[in-house]
């Protein structure tokens, strides 16, 4: 467009961090958005999806991260090659900007500075909220991330909500009809546009047809007692739709997916009773390796599979013994050989870079050193407080809680907040809007002041002690219940015997721990 062309909007299509992230990199004056001269468009509830995608189970979707996107593999053939999406995962520090303007309307048309655009929320679809836009004029079609070269994920590894396949193949179903049959140019938030309208229509009945399938065809199946665990071994899409390279599983695979699917409906349980409420795998592992004759025999056996070639045979068997003996290097040698092999048949990114992450781990261990915070200033100041104390209840340790009883008033007066948070059968609440009458503490500090005990500059304590907190009751609540909050660990043990836990920079007890953006 050439330099010097001044940024009068931004329009975040949806809330992965991918998308959002690099707003910083602008140079976007915070003044200009506040006075309007940029506007900032989203849909609606952006904000909050944003922010709780990551912060309930972040450490743990940070942790599977790992295998998804393969962060510790090489690049290299034998390592890291893609992840259909893209490559790599941007490094760069994360910044955002709050919308200035929703869109709220299932469609909606505004101009944004003399350019006229065709909204359309798609809600539950990619993300928790997303929407594709139409330019009219330039009969240009932006599809988010709805429609991209590849078969997306129902089911993502790294841990999400299921999304609803029959509800993303209806919203692509309606842009067709809506923008579809006259657009020249479709373009996406990921890989190349489609030019000429018989090649996006193509691409967009392909792609609608794509989701539909699964979500009917995978519930046809179930319907007939396939379950979740046999599911990924019976459904396969059509030929008509294999033969097409824009639907072939580089993001998302048939196979979890389809398992993604009975997840979203069925949930978890294959409805036998023998797998409603099973041990823990270390804990029958040990019976298994002594029914098998002993790690000696389910080595050669495993050994034996593995020269045939029949890796998931040899991956059943083995597995279990690295369970029950996680010590044993000659095991987790061979489960790392076996999951190499998995890994490089695999088309999908997803799936090769978990086997061959769990491959790395089981030779390597678990890399140690300080892991540090990875949450930026940005978004800790988009978490609202609501979600805040929500996530303390989550960082509580129930075992700690028990007997603790007490009922506390938090007042935000610059934003004019208000909660009652609540500590009773150790279980820590809130609800907005309400005080109790005779609380055992009322704490009151400005918003932004709490800011700064959620990206942890500053201590609670310290606030109370210079006077921007203040507190009226029994103080001493607040360290009971800080001692009850713990650290989480962001490299727990995936696979057996890898790992020593993870020294972490020291963090105040009422943190926030946000989860580093997750991309999409």
């Amino acid at each position: 467009m050439g330099e010097g062309r001044p940024i009068t909007a931004v329009i975040y299509s949806h809330t992965h961090g991918d998308h959002w992230g690099g707003i910083r990199g602008l140079d976007i004056k915070d003044e200009d958005v506040a006075s309007g001269k940029v506007q900032i468009i989203a849909p609606v509830d952006f904000m909050d999806f944003t922010v709780a995608e990551n912060v309930f189970a972040g450490n743990a979707m940070n942790r599977r991260l790992f295998y998804q996107y393969g962060l510790l593999l090489p690049v290299a053939p034998h390592g890291f090659v893609t992840q259909g999406l893209g490559h790599k995962i941007s490094a760069g520090q994360t910044g955002l900007i709050a919308p200035t303007r929703s869109v709220s309307e299932p469609i909606e048309e505004f101009e944004v500075d003399g350019v006229r655009m065709i909204f359309q929320n798609t809600p539950n679809t990619e993300a928790p909220r997303e929407m594709n836009t139409y330019f009219p004029d330039m009969k240009a079609l932006w599809m988010a991330e709805n429609v991209t070269a590849t078969l997306h994920n129902i089911y993502t590894l790294r841990g999400a909500q299921v999304r609803d396949a029959l509800r993303w193949s209806k919203y692509i179903n309606e842009a067709l009809h809506r923008f579809g049959k006259e657009a020249e140019v479709m373009f996406a938030s990921h890989h190349w546009p489609r030019w000429g309208n018989a090649r996006i229509q193509e691409v967009m009945r392909d792609q609608r047809d794509l989701y539909a399938h699964m979500n009917n065809q995978v519930l046809h199946f179930a319907n007939q007692g396939v379950t979740i665990n046999q599911i990924h071994n019976v459904y396969r899409l059509p030929e008509s739709i294999l033969k097409k390279w824009h639907c072939r599983g580089y993001h998302g695979s048939p196979e979890h997916n389809a398992r993604g699917v009975v997840q979203r409906f069925l949930g978890f349980w294959d409805c036998n009773p023998a797998t409603l409420v099973p041990l823990s795998p270390e804990e029958s592992a040990p019976l298994y390796v002594e029914m098998m004759g002993g790690s000696a025999k389910i080595i050669a056996r495993g050994q034996e599979l593995f020269n045939e070639g029949k890796y998931l045979l040899a991956m059943e068997i083995v597995n279990k013994l690295v369970q029950a003996e996680p010590q044993n290097g000659a095991a987790k040698d061979l489960l790392a050989d076996i999951f190499e092999q998995l890994g490089y048949q695999q088309e999908n990114p997803g799936i090769r870079n978990s086997y061959l992450s769990g491959a790395y781990e089981l030779r390597s261990g678990i890399p140690q050193g300080e892991a540090a915070s990875s949450s930026s200033p940005d978004v800790i100041r988009a978490m609202s407080t609501e979600l805040f104390l929500n996530f303390l209840g989550i960082k509580m340790d129930s075992r700690k809680a028990e007997g603790l009883r007490f009922a506390m008033n938090l007042v935000t007066p610059d934003n004019g907040e208000k909660f009652l948070i609540e500590l009773e059968n150790a279980t820590l609440t809130n609800i907005a809007g309400f005080q109790a009458e005779k609380p055992d503490l009322t704490l009151t500090i400005n918003r932004s002041e709490l800011e700064l005990t959620m990206m942890g500059v500053k201590k609670l304590e310290d606030q109370l002690k210079d006077g921007t907190a203040k507190a009226v009751g029994d103080v001493s609540i607040l360290g009971k219940l800080a001692a009850t909050m713990v650290e989480f660990d962001p490299r727990f043990e995936v696979m057996a015997g890898t790992k020593a836990r993870t020294a972490k920079v020291a963090s105040d007890a009422y943190e926030a721990e946000i989860g580093a953006v997750i991309p999409e």
